[in-house]
């Protein structure tokens, strides 16, 4: 009886020190509740915990300026710290750009690559634009009386906006582009009729688009979205194309052990069957990239978005 009772004494204490080994994360969405990255953060808080990976793990929204607010924050209070991680993508990559941010993504530990999304661009059910040959019409008609509602400027949605307008033969410098600091809040001007077209990732809309709330005219991607209603911009006659992509990156002043550990963490998350599933959930592709290659990746998006951004007109 005496050995039984040592030996589960000295399980439970073997249990106690993996439980303790395993990070307690947090992890800061740059941007207000209901965006896309708000909803990779809180899923990965939900998972991470679920699979094992972490036994707390917290996240915080610290908004504006296209992440770069929280990404200052990020940079000055996670020196070092290897239970710090910052989600964002795309969006920053150009709000970066865009805004001549004191601070990149040179200045964190970029993780992974984890998704990547088609945009949708929606206008409310009343509005009397039905198709995107509509839309373009009423562009070239007049760029400044069709507002588009997106995230901040600079980003993904600002930045497809801009191509719609080039492919059309308008000059994307007049597009009326009122920004908004996070999904939920652009949602609201969308269906308030605040804006003549949103523009966002697809998950963003779909419940509204099932509800006949929005009405969805074209999707960014190269090719289709199975089972979903809509062409590509191209099938519509636009000639543009974007897929907006989400990262999670470390903080800065991390040793190559603690990247290993936090890469590895990232890693068993991104190859769980509860993250495949609710990647198929909510409409997201499977982008996973790490190490060396996401890094070079990176450099790659970021010159061709300050290229884009040149030809649009918000960088010079």
């Amino acid at each position: 009886m005496m050995r039984r009772t040592i030996g589960v004494a000295a399980a439970a204490l073997c249990a106690g020190a993996l439980t303790a080994a395993a990070a307690d994360y947090t992890i800061m969405a740059p941007a207000a509740p209901g965006g896309g990255w708000d909803q990779t953060a809180r899923t990965m808080q939900t998972l991470m915990q679920k699979e094992g990976i972490s036994g707390n793990v917290q996240v915080m929204n610290v908004p504006g300026a296209g992440g770069t607010i929280g990404l200052a924050q990020f940079v000055n209070q996670a020196k070092g710290n290897p239970e710090a991680l910052i989600v964002g993508g795309y969006v920053m990559v150009g709000a970066i750009l865009t805004n001549q941010s004191p601070v990149d993504l040179s200045m964190v530990t970029p993780i992974a690559r984890l998704t990547g999304e088609q945009e949708a661009i929606v206008v409310p059910a009343a509005s009397d634009i039905q198709t995107m040959a509509d839309l373009v019409a009423k562009l070239k008609a007049d760029p400044g009386s069709v507002s588009w509602g997106g995230g901040s400027a600079g980003g993904a949605d600002h930045i497809l906006a801009g191509l719609i307008a080039k492919a059309s033969g308008v000059d994307p410098t007049k597009v009326n582009y009122i920004a908004f600091s996070g999904g939920g809040e652009a949602l609201a001007a969308i269906l308030g009729g605040q804006v003549t077209v949103g523009v966002s990732g697809l998950g963003e809309f779909e419940s509204q688009i099932e509800a006949g709330q929005l009405r969805l005219l074209a999707v960014s991607g190269e090719e289709r979205i199975e089972g979903i209603d809509a062409p590509t911009l191209k099938e519509a006659g636009v000639d543009a194309a974007l897929e907006n992509w989400r990262m999670v990156a470390g903080g800065p002043d991390l040793t190559p052990e603690q990247v290993a550990a936090i890469t590895a963490d990232i890693e068993k998350l991104a190859t769980s069957e509860a993250w495949k599933t609710e990647l198929a959930t909510r409409g997201w592709d499977d982008r996973f990239l790490a190490g060396e290659a996401f890094q070079a990746q990176l450099a790659a998006d970021i010159e061709q978005t300050r290229g884009i951004l040149k030809d649009i007109g918000l960088v010079q």
